[in-house]
């Protein structure tokens, strides 16, 4: 059986805390020790959280970024908040500058009216304001209101996360099992530092011993620098699938991104998700995703924090495994 740190009075809120990073954050927290409200919308579907502590050690709580009240309840008594909340795409009311920008509004706003002395807020690679794409500037404006709100505030800009729950290496490798070939929108040229979630959270974690500069925006990436058709290359290899890559040039990819949204809404999401992308997705694929010069030389990276980052080689064979012919245990190869 797990032993767990006896938790002591001090309490942790992670936004977002039952999403894909937010569930590492949460274990990072309560293996340190520490109280975790799990501020999520739906607390009835979190529980899987509970024992990530011991007994007690982590709650959900109901919260929407949406209702400032609730925003404020969640933070209530909390030392330390984390805004792990984002969308990949806008559907029914979850939109980029309801969640993006609002949301870290509402939180900052919280954060700061409830004392806390710490506030990390999970950002992206390229987060700029003033960008054509719909969803990176809804980071950016979000960044903005976020430091107005609560200026010493801590951003992380993580690059494509990847961890056995991502929708990254495992969709391609998903993809593998059901198509010839493989599509590699924008051309498959941009370049990426996928970065492990375990190691973003562990990055979260510098924020319990004041490891973290505030109002520092630290821009996180893996060892490796990869593009877009590397990486798909990289999930067959480990999911022991043969597929050919094919390089979509810009404007197809945006038509068959287009036709698939419109397939999707007009099933009333019947359409198959896994086929299903978005013309925002496609143009991110148009530009670089890796941590930029100025963060390394300033330290505001993942050297700067004193992490190691780990390596997609070194993690993918423990997850996409599942995606061999014959399962988990056809090969050990990778072992």
């Amino acid at each position: 059986m797990a032993e767990f740190p006896a938790p002591g009075d001090r309490l942790a809120t992670v936004f977002g805390g039952s999403g894909f990073l937010g569930r590492y954050i949460v274990r990072a927290f309560a293996q340190a020790g520490w109280r975790v409200r799990a501020a999520v919308r739906r607390p009835d579907l979190a529980g899987f959280l509970r024992p990530y502590g011991a007994v007690g050690q982590v709650e959900p709580v109901q919260a929407n970024v949406r209702f400032p009240d609730s925003v404020a309840a969640a933070v209530e008594g909390a030392e330390v908040v984390v805004n792990a909340c984002g969308i990949p795409s806008e559907s029914g009311r979850q939109r980029f500058e309801t969640v993006h920008v609002q949301g870290a509004e509402a939180i900052a706003r919280a954060a700061r009216s409830g004392g806390a002395r710490a506030l990390v807020h999970i950002s992206g690679l390229g987060a700029d304001a003033n960008s054509a794409n719909a969803y990176i500037a809804s980071k950016g404006r979000g960044e903005l209101a976020l430091r107005a709100a609560f200026p010493e505030a801590t951003i992380l800009r993580p690059s494509v996360v990847f961890g056995p729950e991502d929708a990254f290496f495992n969709r391609f490798a998903d993809l593998a099992r059901y198509l010839p070939a493989l599509p590699a929108f924008s051309g498959g040229t941009a370049k990426l530092q996928p970065v492990y979630v375990s190691d973003v959270a562990l990055a979260v974690g510098r924020a319990i011993d004041g490891g973290l500069k505030p109002g520092a925006t630290y821009e996180l990436g893996g060892p490796e620098i990869m593009t877009l058709t590397e990486a798909m290359r990289l999930a067959l290899r480990f999911a022991e699938r043969r597929r050919a890559i094919v390089p979509l040039p810009y404007a197809l990819s945006r038509a068959i991104a287009q036709a698939t949204e419109i397939a999707s809404f007009a099933s009333l999401g019947l359409f198959p998700q896994l086929l299903t992308t978005t013309r925002d997705a496609v143009d991110l694929l148009r530009d670089d995703n890796v941590v930029s010069v100025d963060a390394v030389a300033q330290g505001r990276d993942f050297a700067g924090l004193g992490i190691a980052p780990r390596g997609a080689e070194a993690v993918l064979p423990l997850y996409l495994s599942r995606f061999r012919k014959t399962g988990q245990f056809a090969s050990n190869r990778f072992a």
